[in-house]
């Protein structure tokens, strides 16, 4: 088999601080201009500033009094690493002639073509989240990757919605609908999934239903109202069930926009506001048109304002289905004065451990796997963590529907027991809205 060399750029070790030692044994090199750009995002307190903190100390850790441009060993049973010079190609084929010489990219685009007149009897392999990058390292015949590590290939159950069992024999209909509950017993066949929601249908009548695996029993769900917020389709009503569940600490809401994600997650947390001490909404801030949050004017809360819009007019459309002098008005104005209900950005929420909470992660396809996991680990004892987003509606230059964090999220823990993923399909917003989404 012949040995490879991975060169990493900036974005994959922002991405993941941990890719240099996912290459198993084979050797790893980073361009000594990614070390460069490392440099720049140091400072800040977003988890990008975090990842290059941690890439740096692991460099330095692993160095220890050597020097970084000998081959090193990575660690037992991994290959090797070393930063590699940004020098011109030995092949005659110089990405600065070619594309200029104004960008980092064409550097680090040189010193892993150097590295392949340097190592002959190895494959070099440039590794990037940047779709561009790969393009241009590619069409000078460098060998040149995404980052796979995290990534789920097969997307084929975030596609098919909640299963409908057709054929069910109609007296087990009859003991679901009178007893609440039936033992499986084979009855979703190859379909069973823990916290699973299924529509067992037959000519005359269907049910909706929940598979607890814990019990192996399958569970009617009824329809419930939260808050004011009524479920208008069995996928909502699937949501709800999954959000007002106590054994359920985690719950994907995945749907197109206008499907009432975020405002079935915010009502449900409403509902249950005696449960908990603190509801948390937040969600990452993606600026436009690449300016950043520090253009803006005012205190941090000023700045963040407009990106938490969203999640503003959810709870204004929760309080205009109560009049100003009805109770459940004035327990939002409290909660909101307390400070018991809270919406901040996401970057806030770094290094905080939530005990006894609800923390709903709006727009979560917008995070990497890490952040993901990072969130989670803030969860306390009695905290439940509820993540709504689109995985088709990514924001963010270096992940896709494979990539991102909503994504590995739910094809990592679907089938346990603590997990509920509920995928939202019928736009309820509007008819305008759903045109968009099925036409445009």
């Amino acid at each position: 088999m012949t040995k490879k060399v991975f060169v990493l750029d900036t974005s994959v070790l922002l991405f993941d601080h941990n890719s240099i030692r996912n290459f198993d044994e084979h050797d790893v090199a980073i361009p000594i201009t990614v070390l460069e750009e490392l440099d720049q995002f140091k400072i800040g307190n977003e988890t990008k500033n975090f990842e290059a903190r941690e890439v740096i100390r692991f460099l330095d850790k692993l160095s220890g009094n050597n020097g970084l441009n000998k081959w090193m060993k990575i660690g037992k049973g991994r290959g090797r690493l070393k930063v590699i010079m940004d020098a011109q190609s030995l092949q005659n084929m110089d990405a600065e002639e070619i594309y200029g010489n104004t960008k980092n990219d064409h550097k680090i685009i040189n010193a892993a073509l150097a590295l392949v007149a340097e190592e002959k009897k190895k494959s070099i392999i440039l590794v990037t989240k940047d779709i561009n990058l790969r393009i241009k390292a590619k069409a000078i015949g460098l060998i040149s990757e995404d980052y796979e590590t995290g990534k789920v290939k097969n997307l084929k159950s975030f596609s098919d919605g909640f299963p409908v069992i057709e054929n069910i024999d109609a007296q087990v209909i009859q003991t679901i609908y009178q007893k609440n509950r039936i033992k499986e017993g084979g009855i979703l066949g190859s379909e069973k999934v823990t916290n699973g929601y299924y529509i067992l249908n037959n000519c005359s009548n269907s049910v909706l239903a929940r598979y607890n695996g814990e019990t192996d029993a399958i569970e009617r769900v009824d329809k419930k109202y939260v808050f004011g917020i009524k479920p208008r389709n069995a996928e909502q009503t699937f949501g709800l069930n999954a959000l007002l569940m106590d054994d359920i600490k985690l719950v994907a809401l995945e749907g197109v926009a206008g499907t009432g994600k975020t405002l079935l997650a915010l009502a449900s947390a409403l509902e249950q506001k005696n449960k908990y001490d603190q509801i948390i909404l937040a969600r990452p801030i993606i600026p436009l048109s690449n300016r950043e949050i520090g253009f803006l004017p005012g205190d941090a809360e000023s700045k963040i304002s407009p990106y938490m819009q969203p999640l503003w007019d959810n709870l204004n459309f929760i309080k205009n289905q109560f009049k100003a002098n009805e109770k459940k008005s004035k327990v939002l104005e409290q909660l909101q004065e307390s400070g018991l209900l809270t919406i901040t950005a996401l970057a806030f929420i770094r290094g905080r451990s939530l005990i006894n909470s609800i923390f709903i992660v709006d727009e979560a396809q917008n995070l990497t796997p890490h952040e993901v996991k990072t969130i989670i680990t803030r969860a306390g004892e009695g905290t439940k963590v509820i993540f709504t987003g689109d995985i088709n509606q990514i924001d963010t230059p270096y992940m896709d529907e494979h990539s991102n964090g909503l994504t590995y999220l739910i094809d990592r823990l679907k089938g346990n027991p603590l997990f509920a993923h509920v995928k939202l399909e019928k736009g309820e917003r509007s008819e305008l809205a759903n045109l968009a989404n099925e036409m445009l």
